[in-house]
């Protein structure tokens, strides 16, 4: 039976979504194609339609992770409440492929490494534009610091094991940059008073 194109695009996609759960959750080494391919509900021969390699997969599938991401809140409470989240935490297997993936990533293919590196490059952005100014220096500044406190915070409280603490973990950091975010704001607002005067 002929595959047809919208297809096998499809079953492209159902790969992708498994192993980006299942890297997430159990990491690159632990996860072998053939159970990449159970998950998403297809036989291990099809693979190398869609693929080259494994080190492919891992590529192609942290890429597929960060730009299926769905656009989130736009205002730095929402993004702390919801990233620094006993929820987000939890969910490790659908949550932040940077926080799940980081440790992992640096001994990958330059490929590997350079769709990581565009996926935070976007988170950085994007930060940075609900902080203050995009063009600012130190909205910049604050965007990078908030984002690397936001995976360090989200990987420390999932790897403790002391529940109390990982969600202080969570909270004090989500306190801690929305009191150093806020100058930045009203930094930039004054700023943007002031070009406009």
């Amino acid at each position: 039976m002929r595959v047809t194109r919208e297809q096998m695009q499809a079953n492209r996609m159902r790969i992708l979504d498994a192993a980006g759960r299942l890297f997430r959750e159990k990491g690159f080494d632990a996860v072998s194609v053939a159970e990449v391919m159970k998950a998403a509900g297809l036989t291990h021969g099809g693979f190398y339609g869609h693929f080259e390699s494994k080190d492919d997969l891992i590529a192609q599938t942290i890429a597929h992770i960060f730009g299926a991401e769905r656009p989130g809140p736009e205002d730095l409470a929402s993004i702390l409440e919801a990233y620094l989240s006993p929820r987000h935490r939890d969910s490790v297997a659908k949550g932040c492929p940077t926080a799940a993936l980081i440790a992992d990533v640096r001994r990958q293919t330059p490929a590997a490494r350079l769709a990581m590196t565009s996926g935070f490059k976007t988170q950085i952005d994007r930060i940075a534009s609900v902080i203050g100014q995009t063009q600012s220096p130190n909205a910049r500044r604050a965007a990078i610091g908030t984002w690397a406190s936001l995976v360090g915070a989200l990987v420390l409280a999932r790897t403790i094991d002391d529940p109390a603490l990982s969600a202080e973990i969570l909270g004090e950091t989500r306190n801690w940059i929305g009191d150093n975010t806020q100058g930045q704001r009203r930094d930039g607002e004054a700023a943007s008073t002031t070009s406009a005067a």
